[in-house]
């Protein structure tokens, strides 16, 4: 395991957009079917915005209908971090960077039972896609 990362809010906003700061940052949330959320067959990684840490591999992608990409395992063990989210008045498993502590989402055990059974919701604001890797 890296180091983590830290930074002032002040690094993290010169670095991010004002919605990627939200997202990551804030754990806010991006509106579904705004970012990529589409399955494609392109070989990739997805990238944390933050800190660039490789997190999801392209081909682990599915269509779970919600308007966020959803995965059904993150690319490596270590690579996200889980913990318990009750806010908003639910009882939710939050996912972050395990670098840069970053909000990526949420996972839910409702993903393709065929795979893992998990559904890793992502905001899509908080990944870089590399087409090629």
């Amino acid at each position: 395991m890296r180091k983590k990362i830290e930074k002032s809010d002040a690094e993290w906003r010169a670095q991010l957009t004002p919605e990627q700061f939200h997202v990551t940052r804030e754990k806010g949330t991006e509106r579904p079917f705004s970012g990529d959320y589409r399955v494609t067959d392109e070989h990739g990684i997805y990238h944390c915005v933050c800190c660039h840490a490789p997190l999801f591999e392209n081909e682990h992608k599915f269509d779970a209908g919600c308007g966020w990409p959803s995965f059904d395992r993150p690319l490596a063990s270590g690579c996200v971090e889980q913990q318990p989210d009750s806010s908003h008045g639910m009882e939710r498993t939050e996912v972050i960077c395990a670098r840069c502590n970053a909000h990526l989402g949420h996972v839910f055990p409702d993903g393709p039972p065929e795979t893992t059974g998990q559904r890793y919701c992502i905001n899509s604001v908080a990944l870089d896609f590399h087409p090629g890797e």
